[in-house]
């Protein structure tokens, strides 16, 4: 675990979601119902004005629906990241996903793409797992897997890591580096340490993330893999890295993946850090900017054949 001093602008950020309340959007059903709604009207905008100012964007479709690719203005193709956006699979990507590509890309010179998959509860888990399959092919394509990093945060996490899973168990190289942030793994929320987690946490709450797990998960048993990629043999991921709060509902998927890790004997690189909240990585915050130095070395060190 890594402890140390909260900065300022962390516990800045602690005491706003606690005074405004953030986390009767997910304590709530009626809140977190309404929440949905008024996400998915939104639609899809792409990304951000100060990302299309700063890079070069592209976009793509998948089965008609977007996938935007960002890189460095008039650089060749290098790493490649391959980034699935957390919202329990009911919410559209927000601005801190942007921010957060565009400060990845000013450190590493990578591209990032980012698939915008079909969300619940108009669809659910085997659509989507369709869907980000056939964006990765398409990501893929051309790609040695020594430059390819696959990523994601919270219900993203989980797309990722199930994503790795089903190339391997297929027989297919999977991904140089697969790099989970406060990763969403288990949808049965049944951990019996979640309860008291779910009173530290200011942000998220069991209540709006069983919700969200039902109307993702449908029919399927919410043990299949696809659903729950903590479930089931690890070995043969390539490298494995976890960053996780202790401020966060869902730490205990990741220290229950980081127990599955060691009791298999799989490498993990494991990021636990005192008093943080969940997604973190994407705010804008000290601890924030050291965390994206060690997602960065993940990506240095991807090998680059074509710049």
């Amino acid at each position: 675990m890594i402890k140390s001093k909260l900065s300022l602008p962390a516990k800045s950020l602690l005491a706003w979601l606690r005074l405004t309340g953030r986390k009767r959007t997910y304590a709530d059903l009626d809140r977190f119902r309404r929440s949905i709604e008024s996400s998915q009207a939104k639609g899809d905008r792409g990304p951000i004005r100060s990302i299309r100012r700063r890079f070069d964007v592209s976009r793509s479709e998948v089965d008609g629906r977007p996938c935007y690719t960002i890189k460095p203005r008039g650089r060749g193709d290098g790493r490649k990241v391959l980034y699935f956006h957390g919202g329990a699979y009911v919410h559209q990507i927000q601005h801190d996903h942007w921010r957060f590509f565009g400060r990845l890309i000013d450190r590493t010179g990578c591209s990032v793409t980012v698939p915008i998959y079909p969300l619940a509860p108009e669809h659910q888990c085997p659509e989507t797992t369709a869907f980000v399959r056939r964006a990765y092919d398409e990501f893929s394509t051309g790609v040695d897997p020594e430059e390819q990093i696959v990523m994601g945060d919270s219900a993203g996490a989980g797309v990722a890591l199930a994503l790795t899973k089903a190339l391997r168990d297929e027989g297919r190289p999977v991904p140089k580096e697969t790099v989970l942030l406060s990763p969403w793994l288990d949808l049965t929320m049944s951990h019996p340490a979640q309860p008291a987690l779910d009173e530290r946490d200011p942000y998220l709450a069991l209540t709006g993330l069983t919700e969200a797990a039902r109307l993702y998960s449908g029919q399927l048993p919410r043990t299949d893999p696809r659903l729950s990629p903590v479930f089931g043999d690890l070995s043969g991921l390539g490298s494995l890295t976890v960053y996780i709060g202790t401020k966060d509902v869902l730490l205990s998927d990741a220290r229950r993946l980081h127990t599955l890790c060691t009791e298999q004997g799989v490498p993990l690189s494991y990021h636990e850090y005192e008093g943080m909240i969940h997604a973190w990585m994407l705010a804008s915050i000290p601890e924030a900017r050291l965390a994206l130095e060690g997602i960065a070395h993940l990506v240095d060190r991807a090998l680059v054949k074509s710049v």
